[in-house]
């Protein structure tokens, strides 16, 4: 407990532009994000998205299929989490916000990427897979609130201290926590991926 109080005090002092860098930084870094969203019965469901674009203000940029079930889930119940967790580093970031489905033809045409082509098949004339494919719809999540790890050590020195915490019964530092508010991440112009 007297550890966690530390770990808030030391976050107090940072800065929001460094949390806000630091935190795009893992999202920009780690491909895949887990989406939550509810399904009608109110059972949470996670699937793996990759993030097409980040824009200004930490909205996040993801294509799917209108046939997609999320879609429906998505327009009932836009309140969604992202978990992004990176393997090696054990780094992790979790975005709760809000989702909204978009066919905007010129968002898609600004986003697309010819990989979109193998999650959606080809079917023939329009339905080819190509940015005018009308099954292509986006997600914007709008963040309202993001917790992250960004690591401050190489995986070995990592894992040399969790062998130490065992021994000593010292919690390790793991890295940078990070917590921003809807405030902050409105605030935050950082630079975008595309």
């Amino acid at each position: 407990m007297a550890k966690e109080r530390r770990d808030q005090e030391e976050q107090k002092d940072v800065p929001v532009e460094k949390k806000l860098e630091q935190l795009y930084e893992l999202i920009d870094g780690i491909e895949t994000a887990m989406l939550t969203t509810r399904t009608p019965d109110g059972a949470l469901v996670s699937r793996p998205m990759q993030t097409q674009a980040r824009r200004p203000g930490t909205d996040l940029w993801f294509m799917t299929s209108v046939d997609s079930g999320k879609v429906d889930e998505l327009i009932a119940d836009p309140q969604v989490n992202l978990g992004y967790y990176k393997d090696g580093t054990r780094e992790y970031v979790s975005v709760s916000g809000r989702a909204h489905v978009t066919q905007d033809k010129s968002m898609i045409h600004s986003l697309y990427k010819p990989d979109w082509k193998a999650w959606l098949g080809d079917e023939g004339g329009e339905r080819d897979g190509g940015p005018d494919d009308p099954r292509i719809a986006l997600i914007e999540v709008q963040a309202e609130s993001a917790y992250y790890l960004k690591s401050t050590q190489p995986r070995l020195i990592a894992l040399f201290s969790v062998a130490k915490a065992i021994i000593t019964g010292n919690p390790p530092k793991a890295g940078d926590m990070g917590e921003l508010d809807r405030a902050a991440l409105a605030g935050g112009a950082g630079r975008a991926s595309s």
